[in-house]
């Protein structure tokens, strides 16, 4: 069995959709950093998304384990035009895109971006990669909520829209083990 230890990055503190762009992530609170890396198996590999969001994180909580180089397929969803741009602008300029974006998840792209189809793929092939390379061992992945969710609907066995209704805190843990022909949610949204 081979357990992937999702942990969202932390908080950004941006009110815009935020995708693709590189933003820093919060990490001043040293207390619950703290937390988050006593909680984590210690002798995990340690991944992470190449933004810096999530390579920072990871970072905080390395202290001695083992990084793997990053990873671009676990990068967030790629917003396109819309990175960058707060919910109400987007729902003013694409009304009805925007809300099928959301309530009918899969196959909608936004302007220049990526479906949650297209990004679950994409994670989905990295996380391939992963179970491939680094068999029977546990794994720390820092990544962003939109990869985090996508898991979760693969574990779960639910639909897009289902596992949009999951709540992924920053500097949460999701637990998922990858058995032989199966994956089972251990732990999902746990804050240490």
């Amino acid at each position: 069995m081979t357990r992937l230890w999702w942990v969202r990055h932390g908080p950004t503190h941006e009110r815009a959709f935020v995708g693709w762009r590189d933003v820093p992530a919060d990490l001043s609170d040293a207390a619950r950093i703290a937390r988050l890396h006593a909680y984590l198996p210690p002798r995990a590999l340690l991944v992470s998304s190449d933004l810096i969001r999530a390579s920072a994180t990871a970072d905080a909580v390395a202290k001695g384990r083992q990084r793997l180089p990053h990873m671009p397929g676990l990068r967030e969803f790629n917003l396109g035009d819309w990175d960058g741009r707060l919910f109400t602008e987007v729902a003013e300029t694409h009304p009805d895109l925007s809300r099928a974006y959301w309530e009918t998840p899969g196959d909608t792209t936004p302007p220049n971006g990526e479906s949650w189809n297209a990004a679950s793929a994409r994670v989905a092939a990295a996380v391939a990669q992963l179970l491939a390379d680094h068999q029977g061992r546990d794994i720390i992945v820092v990544a962003h909520v939109g990869v985090i969710l996508t898991q979760v609907q693969a574990a779960l066995g639910v639909s897009p829209y289902q596992a949009l209704g999951h709540k992924i805190d920053n500097l949460s843990v999701t637990r998922i083990a990858h058995l032989p022909n199966a994956r089972r949610a251990e732990v999902i949204n746990h804050l240490p």
